[in-house]
């Protein structure tokens, strides 16, 4: 039987770990197909408190205006898009409070972009690549 919740945390540990910045670089350029060099551009900002909402193998890093959010699953979940908005939300929240920024002011805040990638690697025959959307969720 396998440890679901070791082989969860080994993707965030090694992607989402501050002293591994080259890792977490080298695999956004894999997604991105670009050429960054500099794992100094990377801020990790992952939320390490939201484990109430199941989202311990995740993690959030900025990098060049770009939010970042990948999760790891071994589960198909049709309902991810779901989840990693609520998280992207948090992230948000996070992003705001620490650039100490006034939503209620007169002046548009500006956001990195939100980037939200899932990788699966269960057992169940998928597609190689889904596309998932939030919208989906919402009843016509």
């Amino acid at each position: 039987m396998i440890n679901r919740e070791h082989k969860d945390r080994l993707f965030s540990y090694m992607f989402g770990n501050e002293m591994h910045k080259d890792w977490t670089l080298s695999l956004y350029n894999a997604v991105n197909g670009s050429h960054y060099t500099d794992p100094g551009d990377i801020e990790i900002n992952t939320i390490q408190d939201a484990l109430y909402m199941g989202m311990k193998n995740d993690l959030s890093f900025i990098i060049h205006g770009d939010m970042n959010l990948y999760g790891h699953q071994s589960t198909y979940n049709p309902n991810m898009p779901i989840r990693e908005f609520m998280y992207a939300a948090l992230l948000y929240d996070k992003y705001i409070s620490g650039k100490k920024v006034n939503i209620y002011g007169t002046k548009l805040i500006e956001l990195p972009i939100p980037k939200l990638v899932a990788f699966y690697n269960g057992t169940d025959n998928t597609e190689d690549e889904i596309t998932l959307e939030l919208k989906d969720a919402f009843p016509l």
